[in-house]
């Protein structure tokens, strides 16, 4: 790879966050200078803040099939999926989710004394083993709908179905963080009485999410307190700025998905059926027919990711593997081990993930630097 080819960077971790699409920052400009008032406040200045703040969720409302006092806006999806867990769920292990969640949502539950129900080698949830564990006392079930290392899609509606059944008095909540980009969100939750997102994966800004909370989640103890705002179910002044991005990505998503997800999928083939035509002795961690296009986990044998995401960055490439630990090390994918791989396995697993940015001559680049990378590290 020549130097002027090393200069282009070539983003494949969109599934960590997008960049921000135009339309989500020129809403945002306004806010970040003359618009600067407090949506609590009475006078002029902050009621033109509030003005925005719910435009600002009437959209977003609108676009996840829920109603604008549904909407809880949040710093992101790590406070969302927490307000979800610890605001139902009463630390007497009444809370459960699978085995493939975000930690955002795995450590939640097991914080509340939680349990863990497992998934088969696709990822997919065990309706079986959730089954068994749904009992009267069960508040809570949280289910991803698209898994965010291997871009599986879970079973929601069965689910859903299976609680209604087995435990009726619990709630259900989804993590559509990774989901939102690629699939009808509020056709798809439509049934979920709670569900999280986050501004910075569908090309909105870093710090704002949304938890809808439905009618069976009225209730829903606050994780933070000392203010009256979002109905007091999360105190602190809004984040008007990002808010308002959100919304302007939001809409701009759902308006561009479907063409979007079809540049997306044609992408994604090439860039997995080039690897593994040019790459021996590399596998899919799961069936394209499972997942969704935009993340592609792939296992290179005699290959640590680690080594491998090292050189692909010198090359010009990002992409990324497991979860970075304290010291900054990868640690091996609790997903990946819940499906049944060995810790070595899991190890030599990457994942490059496209988003609304990715461009043809991204996968060119890529189908270059890949080969080169693997070849440089097998010796």
């Amino acid at each position: 790879m020549t130097g002027r080819e090393r200069d282009r960077t070539v983003y494949l971790d969109h599934a960590a966050t997008t960049p921000m699409c135009a339309e989500a920052v020129e809403a945002m400009l306004p806010f970040l200078a003359d618009s600067y008032g407090n949506p609590s406040g009475s006078h002029s200045v902050a009621r033109a803040a509030r003005r925005a703040l719910d435009d600002a969720r009437e959209t977003v409302a609108d676009l996840l099939g829920a109603r604008p006092g549904d909407v809880v806006f949040t710093s992101g999806g790590t406070e969302a999926d927490n307000l979800a867990i610890s605001g139902v769920a009463a630390g007497d292990g009444s809370a459960l989710c699978s085995a493939v969640e975000h930690p955002a949502v795995l450590e939640a539950c097991l914080a509340v004394g939680g349990s863990v129900v497992g998934v088969d080698r696709r990822g997919v949830v065990d309706l079986d083993e959730l089954a068994d564990l749904l009992d009267e006392r069960v508040r809570l079930v949280s289910v991803m709908l698209v898994n965010n290392e291997t871009g599986v899609r879970q079973p929601l509606e069965s689910v859903v179905a299976l609680v209604h059944a087995r435990a009726p008095e619990a709630l259900v909540h989804s993590d559509a963080v990774q989901a939102f980009s690629w699939l009808d969100v509020a056709a798809l939750t439509a049934s979920v009485d709670l569900v999280s997102v986050s501004a910075h994966k569908f090309g909105g800004p870093k710090g704002v999410g949304a938890l809808v909370a439905r009618d069976r989640a009225a209730l829903l103890r606050p994780i933070l307190r000392g203010g009256p705002q979002e109905r007091e179910r999360r105190a602190g002044t809004q984040n008007v700025a990002g808010i308002v991005a959100m919304a302007a990505a939001a809409k701009a998503t759902v308006r561009d998905r479907e063409e979007a997800s079809r540049r997306v999928r044609d992408l994604s083939t090439r860039l997995v059926g080039g690897i593994l035509e040019t790459v021996p002795c590399v596998h899919e961690a799961t069936a394209r027919k499972d997942r969704v296009d935009a993340i592609c986990n792939l296992g290179i044998e005699g290959v640590e990711a680690e080594e491998l995401l090292v050189v692909l960055d010198e090359l010009g490439v990002c992409a990324s593997a497991g979860s970075a630990c304290a010291s900054g090390a990868i640690e091996p994918s609790h997903v990946l081990l819940a499906m049944g791989r060995t810790i070595e396995e899991a190890k030599r697993h990457v994942r490059l993930s496209l988003g609304h940015a990715t461009t043809a001559a991204d996968i060119d680049a890529a189908l270059l630097a890949f080969p080169r990378a693997v070849g440089r590290l097998r010796g």
